[in-house]
């Protein structure tokens, strides 16, 4: 088959790097479009998945709106070319609209339910839409639930062994307490009217009063009074970096989710929520959300407790009976692209 698939977002690569690679295994021709943001040519190229660009980077609601509407139109071209047999992205309006005007079958993963305006966009000209079971929309039927996260098509046990070595170049020993704490951009579309920490040195001081040292990781650029928190590491090493860590605080459900997946808590501080993370803290208590106007200084507090408190068994327990509930979505991808074909 010819495969198409598009990504737009540093975890869209995540999500279907592993899938692509096992197409391209079993002899199917995968096409793979990228639009420039953050790290996403960076993790393409580390993962070597071949790409082409064909939108670059936006810095406002206006330039995001334009690159959109290049990014569709040369999805269009290329699609017309290529004659796809089946279309995947997450949640891309402009693989919804170019597979239903090339009467190609199309698949939208998403697991976003307040990214309103991309998914009205999307959905209707979708032919599946998959989302995990926790997702709280409902959006008819050509919804396609799994028991799974996005996160865990790279990040189940299958597809992902941590590596202590990432702690080396770190000078960290396993044993040594340290936190991640993960800073938003806020540049997209889905974050409008969104927002996350209040005062980025209080939390550092709070959390350094632990005896936890302090890792950050950023999309925006950091003054330079925090520059010497920030982690230097290879962009492949972050997921290993998560495993080994005492706790991950920050604005990215993504993050905050990965870090569950992988059995070290989180908490997520942001005034949206989303489905899978609320499951991931109510079902499996391994995800703490604050969105309220005092979310800095709860999660600041939940923070000071889990670190005060440490019990690794306790949270690989949880993260066992998770993957004991949840499937390799990897192999859902792959299931749902073989059939959507066969009809």
């Amino acid at each position: 088959m010819d495969i198409v698939f598009t990504v737009q977002h540093p975890a869209h690569v995540h999500l279907f790097r592993n899938a692509i690679e096992l197409l391209q295994e079993q002899g199917h021709t995968v096409h793979t479009f990228a639009r420039k943001k953050d790290i996403v040519v960076d993790l393409l190229e580390l993962y070597d998945v071949s790409y082409e660009l064909l939108a670059g980077s936006s810095s406002s609601m206006s330039e995001l709106a334009f690159q959109q509407a290049k990014y569709e139109f040369r999805i269009f071209k290329k699609a017309l070319s290529i004659n796809p047999d089946v279309m995947l992205a997450m949640s891309e309006p402009g693989v919804a609209h170019t597979s239903f005007i090339l009467d190609c079958p199309s698949i939208l993963f998403t697991d976003t339910e307040y990214a309103k305006l991309q998914n009205t966009l999307a959905f209707p000209f979708a032919d599946r839409v998959c989302t995990p079971t926790c997702y709280q929309d409902s959006i008819g039927e050509k919804q396609v639930y799994y028991d799974g996260y996005h996160e865990l098509a790279y990040l189940h046990p299958n597809r992902f062994t941590p590596d202590p070595d990432v702690l080396n170049g770190l000078d960290l020993e396993q044993d040594d307490s340290f936190t991640i704490v993960r800073l938003n951009a806020w540049n997209a579309a889905h974050f409008v009217g969104d927002a996350g920490f209040a005062d980025i040195h209080d939390l550092i001081a709070s959390l350094e009063e632990t005896g936890t040292e302090v890792l950050i990781t950023s999309e925006p650029d950091l003054p330079a009074s925090l520059e010497e928190y920030t982690v230097d590491i290879s962009l492949e090493k972050i997921h290993d970096l998560m495993y080994y860590a005492d706790l991950l605080i920050g604005e990215s459900a993504t993050m905050a989710s990965e870090s569950a997946v992988l059995g070290t808590p989180a908490i997520f501080i942001s005034t949206s929520r989303r489905g899978y993370t609320d499951e991931l803290g109510d079902r499996y208590g391994l995800v703490y959300t604050f969105s309220g106007r005092d979310r800095q200084k709860a999660g600041i507090e939940k923070a000071i407790t889990i670190l005060n408190n440490a019990h690794t068994e306790k949270w690989s327990q949880r993260r066992e009976k998770m993957l004991e509930d949840k499937i390799d979505t990897t192999e859902f991808i792959l299931d749902q692209t073989q059939d959507v074909t066969s009809y």
